[in-house]
């Protein structure tokens, strides 16, 4: 079978050719600016390449279905499915050998990040006799594989960063063949970009991208230049299964299309203005009276930095009121030091106040520290990883439980992580009162998020990490046990 395929014609016009079965075993990088043809290029490699070996398609913005139409790619919706499903899917295709993709532009950027890293990982592990060939393409790649943290959680970071490490330098053996596209490759990390021994640049501005890409394409520093000069359309190509030395490739066209909007220029209409003006405000004040669209509420950030917190801080002590003295000089009562409970009685407060769990950390940190101020509440000693536990534990409710109960409900809560403890200490309040678990209506209302998706996901994490116990019977009702509660079983 001929494995090579043309991706494009050099400035001579002559055709540029990738050997797809040297990709299987060198993997390849593409890297170029937004409107610089990335994912035109790798469109024209699918394309052309989808009747010689199984695709896999990671496309956190949707553009690459319509390759089902014309080449029979299975789309799979990611936020369509549990985590589980999502695995077990993963295996099928490999057993199956399907070319797929797996469409996550209807999720939020973590959860894309989770549900790729869930698949990536489970293509990796399938069964030795499924180890069939498959070029594994993922498009914006810096997202996936980042070189820094950014907002994204850190155990986020930790599964997508092995996820995408374990398919450029260990999916080899496993008939995985990786092909990495990026915007820039100063954010992708490094252990990522350098497992490709193949290489097509496209146009980039910035120094240190169109130096890494230089260095990679084995130019010296005035030679990088070109890499600021290339068209759209146009990469530079290197490496065995492209060619020895650098070529200049345009790229070819494409069947298919994506869903982005078009770039360039459309006649405006010809309306006149006062008709124009009439459409815009036709029936303007009913469509204003109409209910609004519900609007997912967005997750809970992680932690913020300690640049956050120290502003975050010094302006709630800039909003301190000032306390005037007694006649007598005595201490004003609003100065009294309150006891512990005025604390409980303030997160109680904030916590009963409707959309608090979506709020940032810190934005609650600070309304904490200014209504404890204006009350006069001691709370120099409640730090931002305190009060992040506290609120936790005022919004799960377990100010309802007596102090036997609630005691054992902290103890087993000491080792929860913070981005997790609300919802598991509302299901662990639960069983210690002997009640039913929460209903995920509540969980998401404690966990911040209006996800039904992430609710699940949430359970599975808690189940894997043997927090809970999770059972479900054949009619669908599902039952959540705590372990160590047991004692407390109605």
């Amino acid at each position: 079978m001929q494995a090579n395929i043309e991706i494009g014609r050099d400035s001579g016009g002559n055709p540029v050719h990738i050997d797809v079965e040297e990709l299987l075993a060198t993997r390849l990088l593409v890297q170029g600016n937004s409107g610089s043809g990335k994912s035109h290029l790798l469109r024209r490699l699918l394309e052309q390449s989808a009747h010689l070996v199984q695709q896999v398609v990671i496309d956190p913005e949707g553009d690459f279905a319509s390759l089902s139409d014309q080449f029979g790619h299975i789309v799979i919706e990611g936020g369509s499915y549990t985590s589980r499903e999502i695995e077990a899917l993963a295996g099928r295709i490999r057993q199956h050998r399907a070319s797929v993709v797996l469409s996550l532009d209807d999720l939020e950027v973590e959860q894309q990040i989770r549900c790729a890293a869930q698949f990536l990982t489970a293509l990796f592990d399938a069964p030795r006799e499924h180890w069939y060939p498959a070029l594994v393409a993922v498009d914006e790649a810096q997202m996936f594989a980042p070189s820094a943290a950014g907002e994204m959680a850190e155990d986020t970071r930790r599964m997508t960063l092995s996820a995408m490490t374990n398919l450029m330098c260990r999916g080899r053996k496993r008939g995985l063949a990786g092909i990495v596209a990026t915007q820039r490759l100063a954010k992708l990390a490094k252990n990522v970009a350098a497992e490709a021994s193949n290489f097509l640049m496209g146009r980039t501005f910035l120094d240190i991208d169109m130096q890494r890409a230089a260095d990679l394409l084995g130019m010296d520093r005035r030679q990088a230049e070109r890499i600021r000069d290339l068209g759209r359309g146009h990469f530079l190509g290197l490496g065995p299964a492209v060619s020895r030395k650098p070529v200049a490739v345009m790229i070819g066209s494409v069947k298919t299309g994506g869903k982005n909007a078009a770039s360039g220029l459309m006649p405006l209409p010809d309306a006149p203005s006062e008709d124009m003006e009439a459409l815009l405000h036709a029936s303007l004040a009913e469509e204003a009276a109409e209910a609004a669209p519900a609007r997912a509420a967005p997750a809970p950030p992680p932690s913020p930095p300690v640049e956050e917190l120290a502003e975050a801080i010094s302006l709630a002590a800039a909003e301190e009121p000032l306390v005037e003295a007694a006649t007598d000089g005595a201490v004003a009562p609003s100065a009294q030091p309150s006891s512990e409970g005025g604390i409980d009685a303030i997160l109680q407060e904030m916590a009963a106040e409707e959309g608090a769990t979506f709020q940032p950390a810190a934005n609650l940190f600070r309304d904490f520290a200014i209504r404890c101020r204006q009350r006069g509440v001691a709370s120099a000693h409640v730090d931002m990883m305190a009060f992040k536990r506290l609120f936790a534990i005022a919004s799960a409710g377990l100010g309802r439980l007596d102090e036997t109960r609630r005691g054992a409900v902290e103890r087993l809560a000491e080792n929860v992580s913070d981005d997790v403890l609300a919802p598991y200490l509302a299901i662990a309040a639960a069983a210690a009162e002997g009640r039913s678990a929460p209903d995920e209506e509540e969980l998401a209302r404690v966990y911040g998020t209006s996800s039904p998706g992430r609710i699940r996901r949430l359970l599975e994490h808690l189940e894997k990490t043997g927090l809970i116990v999770v059972r479900e019977d054949f009619g669908g009702e599902r039952s959540i046990s705590v372990p160590g509660l047991e004692e407390f079983a109605g």
